[in-house]
């Protein structure tokens, strides 16, 4: 029996798992088994406080619904968040797509990656006293993580897909040069969110990744 690849998605901060409708929509026409994680702070799990800890935990959940390790797919804090979730598990997932996620949440970079995190605030409904505590619990919990680190011991396939006009974009080369077999895509017309603002071209190369990551030998979870 033919079983098509599993894909976990994690959205970005101020958003929820809301944003992957067009790509789950999309993946499960196609059989693709799709999970979607809200992350502490957000949606269904805006009662629990931010932390790296709590953000893997919440993923780690979503991964182990599937027999078979699946694609994880990450935009912006998702991003970051599904490649430090990789970095440590692994045998867990059998690839990872990162999206607005190429640049050091350090110096100048932090500054650019708050503005990219809180543009949806204008479009909730209490956007400061909704978003403004998660923001910042975000920041703290994310300053001083390197996506360099963890992207050089990754031993699973990775994609780096983001949006020609991404502010996040600039770091690209740098991940590409410590991983460089990470393959790379530059969408036109989007921006940052990259998902929302091309959701066809984002699907596309969802589509392609899958079928490489099918033609490639299967990754088996270990027992536990």
């Amino acid at each position: 029996m033919r079983h098509d690849m599993p894909i976990v998605f994690v959205h970005g901060v101020s958003t929820s798992s809301a944003i992957w409708g067009h790509q789950v929509a999309a993946m499960r026409r196609l059989g693709h088994p799709c999970a979607t994680v809200d992350l502490p702070g957000h949606g269904s799990m805006a009662e629990v406080r931010f932390t790296l800890e709590t953000a893997l935990a919440a993923i780690d959940d979503a991964v182990r619904r599937f027999t078979t390790p699946p694609l994880l797919v990450g935009l912006s804090l998702g991003g970051y968040t599904s490649l430090a979730y990789a970095a440590t598990n692994p045998s867990a997932v059998s690839g990872v797509v990162l999206s607005g996620c190429s640049t050091q949440i350090r110096g100048k970079p932090l500054g650019l990656f708050r503005r990219a995190s809180t543009g949806a605030l204008r479009l909730l409904r209490h956007p400061r006293r909704a978003t403004w505590p998660l923001v910042t619990d975000m920041l703290q919990a994310m300053q001083g993580y390197s996506c360099l680190d963890d992207i050089r011991r990754l031993d699973v396939p990775v994609w780096i897909v983001n949006g020609r006009w991404d502010v996040l974009r600039f770091g690209e080369w740098r991940l590409l040069a410590a991983q460089p077999t990470a393959r790379h895509h530059v969408i036109r017309r989007a921006g940052h969110d990259v998902n929302s603002h091309a959701p066809v071209a984002f699907t596309r190369v969802l589509l392609e990744v899958v079928n490489q990551l099918r033609s490639a030998v299967p990754r088996v979870r270990p027992a536990h």
